[in-house]
């Protein structure tokens, strides 16, 4: 084990790897410990949408143009509400941009991050390394962490977690504010009669919103979100069945749906950690801020998170894990946080009730949406960069 460094990042998935190696890229040195075994997660598929923001954070790091080869393009969203006529399309080029966003396979992404790690002889990546308490005072941060068997200690002058909102914050003292929706979201991959086109649908219904997000050539990647009583019974039904509701739901935009891959369910909940001053320990990513999938915001913000983290760490290297410098950071990451953690709580209580008069109003809505022109843009910056 090597000496301890400056800066150990605790949680070595996406959001972690990606301000390892933002903080690489300017000669700062950092430890990541992860609880898997390295490479563990490169055989994932889960989906993950990427926003255009996203993709240019990855150019940043010279990761891009390998993703890119597995990476799906989303040039249209097409935005509707089941039972209504209303609705709205969003399009890449109208904003001068190549893409929306891009459907990138989880394991896709960490495979090539970690490949690029290892090129960085100053990240000291330790897997398998299980975490047991992090704690803090005026001088720097404490995390002990056991290791093949070895218990171990790092005193860093700032621990980061980034460990993706595995519970670690009550190993950290830190504590959290969660609503709770009674929402389940299931989610896999499924196959469609009519090509994708590269467009993406948000579908409202009066149940809770779907995503159908195109993933390769003729598949989409379908998040679909609901209350847990709804949701629960469709990993019981036979394929057959299954892509028999879906199609009832979602309607004939892209013809039959022809098959279905796993299915696997998981809670929805808001949640974010209660502002407090903390020196020496910052939490980003989903560690942070828990949102629900509707607009596919989460994973964005976490890495911006890493992005502004990094800026803050490269400019106040004399004064790493102060209490200045992290209150800096924090005011800096409120307002696009605040912002996407409203957006989709206000997504989700407008678009998951049936309240007698409401659905008429959302269906107008979607409608006067589609030719409000700067509304759409707003939403497309924000959706994009976070702004």
């Amino acid at each position: 084990m090597q000496k301890t460094p400056n800066i150990v990042i605790v949680g070595g998935g996406p959001v972690g790897m990606v301000l390892s190696l933002l903080l690489a890229k300017q000669n700062i040195a950092s430890a990541v410990l992860e609880a898997r075994k390295q490479g563990a997660a490169n055989q994932d598929t889960r989906a993950l949408a990427l926003s255009y923001g996203t993709r240019r954070i990855l150019e940043k790091l010279g990761v891009w143009q390998v993703l890119a080869a597995h990476a799906t393009a989303i040039n249209t969203i097409h935005v509707s509400q089941k039972g209504s006529i209303g609705r709205s399309v969003l399009r890449a080029e109208d904003y001068a941009q190549e893409a929306l966003g891009y459907v990138l396979s989880y394991g896709a992404l960490c495979t090539v991050l970690n490949a690029q790690i290892a090129q960085f002889p100053i990240i000291q990546l330790i897997d398998e390394a299980q975490v047991e308490s992090i704690s803090h005072d005026l001088n720097h941060a404490t995390v002990r962490f056991h290791h093949h068997g070895e218990q171990f200690s790092f005193e860093p002058a700032l621990a980061v977690l980034a460990d993706g909102g595995r519970s670690l914050e009550e190993v950290a003292g830190l504590r959290r504010d969660t609503k709770e929706y009674g929402h389940d979201a299931l989610i896999t991959k499924v196959s469609a009669e009519l090509p994708h086109d590269n467009m993406a649908y948000e579908r409202f219904t009066a149940n809770g919103p779907m995503a159908l997000l195109p993933n390769g050539e003729r598949d989409f990647s379908l998040v679909w979100t609901g209350k847990k009583a709804l949701i629960e019974p469709l990993l019981a039904l036979s394929d057959a069945e299954f892509l028999e509701q879906f199609h009832q739901q979602f309607g004939d935009r892209v013809g039959r749906f022809l098959s279905v891959e796993k299915r696997m369910t998981f809670p929805l909940k808001l949640s974010q950690l209660v502002a407090a001053d903390t020196p020496h320990l910052v939490v980003i990513g989903n560690a942070a801020q828990t949102m629900h999938p509707v607009a596919g915001q989460g994973f964005n913000v976490g890495l911006r998170d890493a992005e502004v983290l990094a800026k803050h760490i490269t400019s106040s290297m004399a004064a790493l894990g102060s209490s200045d410098m992290l209150a800096a950071y924090r005011a800096s990451r409120k307002t696009d946080t605040k912002n996407g953690l409203l957006f989709t709580d206000f997504l989700v209580n407008i678009f998951s009730n049936d309240i007698l008069g409401v659905s008429a109003l959302r269906s107008a809505g979607i409608g006067l949406f589609d030719v409000v022109k700067p509304v759409k843009r707003h939403l497309v910056s924000k959706m994009s960069f976070g702004k």
